[in-house]
């Protein structure tokens, strides 16, 4: 990868100061760990749109099964479970 950009930025002189000797005591280059930032920032972006488009997928096919008839209640669902509990209780 080419390294062409310059990205400028202001920041609080203390945290320059602290970031530098972070960099510099894991003897790595600032300017490497802040493209690695750079690149999980990126990344921790898309796979949160990814997880959202995912889960608005998942609810619109619940609402529309819901719309269809085909869901259950809180009453029914809680009634399923607590038979499950039941049946594990006597098992135990």
């Amino acid at each position: 990868m080419s390294k062409e950009a310059v990205f400028t930025m202001k920041l609080e002189p203390e945290l320059r100061a602290e970031f530098m000797a972070e960099a510099e005591a894991a003897h790595r280059p600032a300017s490497q760990v802040v493209r690695e930032l750079m690149r999980e920032f990126v990344q921790h972006q898309r796979e949160a749109r990814e997880y959202d488009k995912f889960l608005h997928h998942k609810v619109m096919v619940a609402r529309s099964s819901m719309r269809a008839g085909h869901g259950q209640s809180n009453d029914e669902v809680e009634a399923e479970f607590a038979a499950r509990r039941a049946s594990v209780a006597k098992g135990a």
